[in-house]
């Protein structure tokens, strides 16, 4: 393809040479590259402006970025500073209640000159799309319910007693409209489990074709790729409700990220705010 963009490593040593002196023919001979191929990414290199330390210290991801575009837009400087702070706001959002909102807010602190918000989420999906790319998934209205739990836990004080009790967070989610439904039980036990199911269905006004959870213990007693073994008491709630369940695959996150994004909602518009009281 005329497009493809070249392995990250030969990239890398293009840069290298180029900066040793070497000549371009010399590099497209050595790395069995085309000579218009090295010639790009050498003048795309100089617009850059980073030395070579500053190239080989990217990763190969964010190497894509740059050198996978042909407009000088992709190379602006201040295009440039968008995507060196990329990375970092990744890893920031996988923290509880960070938001993109609160990363931009941050970025243009640091910015003052840089893009406005509307662009910077704009250039953010660009990025994200670039260095985790992912199968877009399409959900029928009716054909799966994501259930999961929250991760942190939340406390309750007893009135009678003054003891102080965790609770644990349950969500569904529908794939189609992402219509949720969150509650609160004092347990992920299997009892405890299938009622919350039950009551997510009934909230739903609705039974789904599938019910997607975790591998959770009340779900799932059998972790299987092919054939998992799903506990009795949520296989007999699948078959009173003419439902099925679809457990997740192990180390799939993407199998459950409807979920996972529910509790991030959670996180921000429930927990926050009890946190407060």
């Amino acid at each position: 393809m005329a497009n493809k963009v070249t392995d990250m490593s030969k990239i890398r040593k293009v840069i290298k040479f180029h900066c040793s002196g070497k000549s371009k023919l010399f590099i497209s001979n050595y790395l069995s590259l085309s000579r218009n191929t090295v010639k790009k990414y050498i003048s795309l290199f100089e617009l850059l402006g980073l030395g070579f330390e500053a190239i080989d210290a990217k990763t190969d991801a964010e190497l894509e970025v740059l050198f996978s575009q042909n407009t000088v837009e992709s190379i602006d400087p201040k295009l440039q500073r968008l995507y060196d702070f990329f990375p970092q706001m990744e890893r920031e959002l996988k923290k509880v209640g960070v938001t993109v909102q609160l990363m931009w807010e941050r970025y243009i602190a640091i910015h003052p000159d840089g893009f406005k918000s509307s662009q910077f989420r704009h250039h953010f999906k660009i990025w994200s799309k670039r260095v985790n790319p992912v199968m877009h998934m399409n959900h029928k209205a009716g054909d799966k319910m994501y259930v999961d739990y929250a991760g942190k836990t939340l406390s309750i004080i007893d009135k009678n007693t003054a003891e102080i009790k965790e609770v644990q967070f349950f969500v569904a989610i529908l794939g189609a409209s992402q219509h949720t439904y969150a509650e609160a039980s004092m347990s992920q036990q299997k009892e405890d489990f299938v009622t919350s199911v039950e009551n997510a269905i009934r909230f739903f006004e609705g039974v789904p074709a599938a019910i997607v959870p975790d591998n959770l213990k009340s779900a799932v007693i059998k972790v299987s790729r092919f054939e998992p073994t799903i506990n009795e008491t949520l296989a007999d709630l699948a078959e009173h409700y003419e439902t099925t369940i679809l457990p997740a695959r192990a180390y799939k996150p993407r199998d459950k990220s409807l979920a996972e994004g529910a509790v991030k909602i959670l996180y921000r518009r429930i927990y926050v705010y009890l946190k407060q009281k």
